[in-house]
């Protein structure tokens, strides 16, 4: 286990689907983040990554298994609510648009 994060290597990328889009309208964004990253970390790389307020962060560890293999491969999934005066601008144009 680590011992020293970056922010930048807590939050991987932003996961963009229907249901994830229906979301947004909660103010609720979903993230893939480092799997040994804890819910504290999770919140302070949000707030200080994107200058926002977090109010919760609910955790999802999944499992896939790769097409023609017997390898999984696990990752950690983080679905963050942010105070109603916050938002993340680039993922809120993106949920418009389509």
């Amino acid at each position: 286990m680590r011992t020293k994060f970056n922010y930048y290597d807590i939050i991987k990328s932003a996961i963009v689907s229907d249901k994830t889009t229906k979301l947004l309208l909660k103010n609720q964004y979903t993230f893939i983040v480092d799997r040994y990253s804890d819910k504290n970390l999770i919140r302070n790389a949000v707030e200080n990554l994107f200058k926002v307020k977090v109010i919760k962060v609910n955790t999802i560890r999944e499992k896939y298994q790769l097409k023609r293999s017997k390898k999984y491969i696990e990752i950690k999934k983080a679905i963050i609510t942010l105070d109603k005066n916050s938002s993340i601008s680039i993922l809120l144009n993106m949920s418009k648009e389509g």
